[in-house]
């Protein structure tokens, strides 16, 4: 909720306030600026690409100022996005909009801002960094706090007229941080590769080779390239349970963090048409381009031998014809057999088929709990637990080596480790029980019987993916739909630890949600404002007695929650069309009244329901509205569970980031079922008929009134 001072912002075009100390190099350490030759060398030499650390870039004092400033008058908004998980201000931008009474609440933020955009060290940034001019009039800056459990997952930082991004720490200075806690900037190397066309393209490996941990009065920068400046910032790990050494509240990473610009029309250096030149190389566009063909695991489909069925047995195999209903296509006895070795029984029944099926039908989504058979599931778990407990020691160089494992990738896509094994029964050496589900179960013909009584669809093909989410490491970030037919996509959840069931973590504090979308950089900083925009979004305290009403920041955010762990699975409703801004940042965010622990949620709407918000790609806080909230389905990682999902074009799906206090990794199986047009065709044809049948009905009841009417009239006027 904006405060009373926000809302008269508003009105009123902010203009630019400025410390009384007009000469920003004099905040800087003695020397600094006249080092710039010195940490230009440095920067050109870095690796895995340029990029610049400086040790002391300030006077020390002036940072401890801003540091009581902030944690005695600013409020911090907790946002969850698909990619992030911090507490973040507004644009500290915005100080050019407050008022006087608020202003001096934050003298010395003020003269921090003044520093940083000073003409004086914005010459020595550029001159270091090689970046060409950048503006003064264009400030983009907001202050993150990352607690135990908050993170920012892989990307490039390329939006707009962004060209340097940096970090000024202000974490605790009477208590150095540890490497130890997490919360370090990490950069990821590249690779180049030639796509089809001869192309290079620029692909990040799935782990970072550099890893910069914070500390007090310390910037790292470096000039945003598009396809190369690929980072995330590490979790910051919780306290270990059972330790000793103290509480979470030291690890609490607060750090100032924003971009410099090109220059603005006025300035020197400004380029007409240059902005809209490098938007065109946003992040987006990048992920939506030729690099794709490298990404792994792919995604062919592969198709169902129908020609090897018997004619008769089409009907049953193949799908439900126009012909034939649900009871007219049982599965045959030898299926039923079949599939009693891994189902639980009740899930076979016909009235439990029917029951499925009708669900379905009116969701577009199911969830089955413990769908598989104990016998089997009981050997499953014991087998997933031995793997977790091989695989727990390796190191991520060694895991493609020695296992049969693969890790997914580019990592500002997905990572995680995963296998693709989908053929007919083998033949020999024992499999183990989770073999048995991607070579025997999913990939068999009994099964996709089942899965097409149980859903109505007809099915031609599939794409069948076992994945590992490991605990500190792994995720899968929002990405749509984009074929014009639906697929139907199946999740065996089959995570053997406990803790991530709703009623196990703690919901957040529905009144702490924002209604914000995010930008994606180093530290996700405020949004930028569009041309004319009032710039009225800052948390702040607007007087003096409202900072004494406003508890301190002590150690962390207020309203902060105990961290969840992530690793659920969600769906949520994109654009129509699945595009998105032009500009490559998100469109406006779709607030999701999820658990933001768990991701749980008990239903969804259908996914042919048209949503009129804007995914982004998933800004998801706790709200009040949930008729129209975006989320389509979610289901917490778990055991012995098994959802399934329509999706349609558009549709947006990501795996939220394990956290390092999870109890386990995260396990499923990714099934990916391509769906027989005419199967939506017909449904379509289906309501339109409906939709006529209703239409003649109405018109013969009205014919049939209007008999009646002109009969009365008739008898009327013989009398």
């Amino acid at each position: 909720m904006k405060r009373k001072a926000d809302e008269d912002l508003a009105d009123k075009p902010a203009k630019k306030r400025t410390s009384k100390d007009t000469n920003g190099s004099t905040q800087f350490r003695e020397g600094l600026l006249q080092q710039a030759e010195k940490y230009r060398k440095e920067y050109t030499t870095s690796e895995p690409y340029k990029h610049g650390v400086i040790q002391a870039l300030l006077d020390p004092q002036l940072l401890r100022n801003v540091r009581a400033e902030v944690q005695g008058n600013l409020s911090f908004t907790p946002k969850e996005t698909d990619i992030y998980k911090i507490h973040q201000s507004g644009d500290l931008a915005n100080l050019d909009g407050l008022d006087d009474s608020s202003l001096k609440l934050l003298p010395s933020l003020l003269i921090l801002r003044d520093a940083l955009y000073s003409p004086e060290f914005r010459d020595f940034l550029s001159t270091v960094t090689g970046s060409g001019p950048l503006s003064g009039k264009k400030t983009d800056m907001a202050i993150n706090v990352y607690t135990p459990g908050c993170h920012l997952l892989c990307h490039d930082d390329v939006i707009g007229s962004r060209r340097v991004s940096y970090i000024l720490y202000l974490t605790d200075p009477d208590q150095p941080w540890k490497p130890e806690w997490g919360g370090a900037l990490r950069l990821f190397p590249t690779v180049v590769q030639k796509d089809k066309d001869g192309k290079e393209i620029k692909i990040p490996g799935p782990d970072p080779s550099l890893s910069i941990p914070p500390a007090f009065n310390q910037l790292s920068f470096f000039a945003v390239q598009p396809g190369e400046s690929y980072h995330d910032v590490e979790e910051v790990f919780a306290q270990s349970s059972g330790s000793h050494q103290g509480s979470d509240d030291a690890r609490v990473r607060m750090a100032i963090s924003g971009w410099y610009h090109i220059p603005q029309e006025g300035e020197a250096g400004f380029v007409k048409g240059l902005e809209e030149s490098l938007a065109e190389r946003s992040s987006l566009q990048q992920l939506q381009g030729s690099g794709d063909q490298f990404d792994m695991p792919s995604h062919d489909m592969r198709q169902y031998d129908d020609a090897a069925e018997k004619p008769d047995d089409a009907a049953a195999s193949g799908g439900l014809s126009d012909e034939q209903s649900k009871d007219e296509a049982p599965l045959s006895e030898k299926d039923l057999d079949f599939l009693l070795k891994f189902i639980a029984p009740t899930y076979l029944t016909p009235d439990t088929l029917e029951s499925v099926s009708n669900t379905f039908a009116d969701e577009c989504s199911i969830c089955l709990e413990r769908f598989l058979s104990q016998k089997f599931s009981d050997s499953l778990k014991t087998d997933i637990v031995k793997q977790e407990a091989l695989l727990l020691p390796l190191a991520a160089s060694d895991i493609e080596t020695q296992t049969s494992w693969q890790m997914a990738r580019p990592p500002y896509k997905h990572r995680f480790l995963y296998r693709q094994v989908d053929s007919q029964p083998s033949s020999g050496s024992e499999e183990s029980p989770s073999q048995k589900l991607l070579t025997e179960l999913l990939p068999s013909e009994a099964f996709r019987k089942w899965l097409q009584l149980a859903t109505g669809l007809s099915l031609s093909s599939r794409n069948l993916t076992a994945r590992r989410f490991r605990r500190g490491k792994d995720y899968t970030l929002a990405t749509g739909y984009t074929k014009d037919d639906s697929q139907l996509e199946l999740i065996m959840a089959i995570t053997p630890s406990d803790g991530w069931a709703a009623d196990e973590e703690p919901a957040v504090d529905e009144e702490s949600a924002a209604d914000e979308k995010p930008a994606t950089n180093e530290e996700p900083a405020a949004d930028e404002k569009p041309a004319g925009e009032d710039a009225d979004d800052l948390e702040k305290v607007d007087h003096a007695a409202n900072a004494t009403a406003s508890a301190p920041l002590e150690g962390k955010p207020k309203n902060v929650d105990p961290p969840g762990v992530g690793g659920y699975i969600a769906y949520m409703a994109g654009d129509e069309g699945g595009e998105h801004s032009d500009d490559g940042q998100s469109n406006d965010g779709v607030e999701v009244p999820l658990d933001l622990s768990t991701g749980a949620r008990a239903s969804r709407p259908s996914t042919q329901k048209k949503s009129n918000k804007k995914a982004d790609p998933a800004v998801y806080q706790a709200i009040e509205d949930e008729e129209d909230d975006g989320v389509l389905f979610s289901m917490p990682a778990g055991w012995n569970t098994l959802g399934l999902v329509l999706r349609d074009e558009g549709v947006m799906r990501f795996v939220k980031y394990v956290s390092q206090q999870a109890k386990g990794d995260r396990w499923d199986i990714l099934g990916e079922f391509g769906v027989d047009p005419r199967d939506e065709d017909a449904s379509v044809d289906d309501e339109i008929e409906q939709q006529q049948d209703k239409d003649e009905t109405s018109e013969t009841e009205i014919d049939t009134d209007y008999d009646k009417s002109t009969q009365v009239d008739s008898d009327d006027g013989s009398d």
